[in-house]
């Protein structure tokens, strides 16, 4: 394995000239920078990380902690922050905790302040007060995705407005005529979806309609259980001509269900959800939703964490993410007459 050292010798230079290019090569002048380049290229030489972080005090390296790797919106984040980590030159190291809390405390012991200068934490079934614990003894840790932006955690996080979200997708099927509404409600590894639902209600609320009739049943983020919880609805409450979910699964098996069943969508029942994975554009029909603006989101959680990260004392503790936005698609439509309801 080629050495600094060796760089530094076929480039005429100290080995502390080398680790300047190679870290801030605008601190060294150009004629010499180009020297080390070259030599890098014709030796070959690959710096060592782990050599680098010891002298350093520091990895390059995030660490992103998420729930499941496998729900579609979580790859869609990943691109995004990985994107920006690199960008701002960094690496982003995933840790898929799969749903399991003890997973997720072992990523936190193993990485936080080793491996990685900072944790970049999603919707995960470990306790907020063991990652408080975590971000006192192993290093700066950040929320991502908090959906209570009226109620800022203990630790720094990037909040979303979901109750808005959800406002936006009640507003948009009461404009459509919509009265005879359903729910289905996503219970994930970070909890019951309640800002997403609570917002629903409140503008339904303030558009005439009673929350506590509408239809609704609780159930587990996936497009299976939409699937299945659609089905078990519509025997319930035929007369159903609008249906929100408060994520894109759920909406997306709602879809299935409904043409299973052969009922029209949007003709029979309206179907909205949230989030807007690529999937919900890519189905047929597309799904209309409301768009949380997850690449932004994505890279303005890893802008959070490095300064959180270089520097503590500056970081906010809450940094709200751009508002969500209606997304109309095919799958919701005005209510029509033959609609039973």
């Amino acid at each position: 394995m080629v050495t600094l050292s060796e760089v530094a010798r076929r480039a005429r230079v100290t080995a502390a000239t080398v680790s300047n290019v190679l870290r801030n090569r605008e601190k060294v002048r150009p004629e010499t920078a180009e020297r080390v380049l070259q030599a890098i290229a014709e030796l070959g030489y690959r710096p060592n990380l782990n050599a680098r972080a010891l002298a350093q005090g520091r990895s390059s390296t995030l660490a992103l902690m998420l729930s499941n790797i496998s729900n579609p919106f979580y790859p869609e984040f990943v691109l995004a922050a990985e994107r920006a980590a690199r960008k701002a030159g960094h690496f982003l190291m995933v840790c898929n905790t799969d749903d399991d809390a003890q997973i997720g405390r072992a990523y936190l012991n193993q990485i936080a302040g080793t491996f990685a200068d900072g944790v970049l934490v999603m919707n995960t079934d470990i306790a907020m007060n063991e990652l408080c614990i975590s971000a006192m003894h192993n290093g700066p840790i950040l929320l991502a995705m908090w959906e209570h932006p009226e109620s800022p955690p203990v630790l720094p996080c990037v909040a979303v407005d979901f109750a808005r979200a959800g406002a936006l997708a009640a507003q948009h099927l009461l404009e459509l005529g919509h009265r005879n509404i359903a729910m289905l409600i996503g219970d994930g590894c970070g909890g019951l979806q309640d800002a997403r639902s609570e917002g629903f209600r409140t503008a339904l609320r303030e558009g005439g309609v009673n929350p506590a009739r509408v239809a609704q049943l609780q159930v587990r983020d996936s497009i299976d259980s939409g699937y299945a919880a659609c089905q078990q609805l519509l025997a319930r409450h035929p007369g159903v001509s609008a249906i929100f979910a408060t994520n894109d699964l759920l909406a997306i098996g709602a879809i299935q269900a409904l043409v299973s069943m052969g009922r029209a969508v949007p003709d029979d029942v309206s179907v909205i959800g949230i989030t807007d994975i690529q999937l919900a554009h890519q189905m047929r029909p597309a799904l209309t939703t409301v768009a949380i603006q997850t690449d932004a989101v994505a890279e303005l959680s890893i802008r959070s964490l490095i300064r959180l990260i270089d520097e503590p004392d500056q970081q906010p503790p809450m940094v709200l993410g751009p508002p969500p936005e209606l997304v109309t698609r095919m799958s919701t439509g005005p209510r029509r007459q033959r609609a039973r309801g």
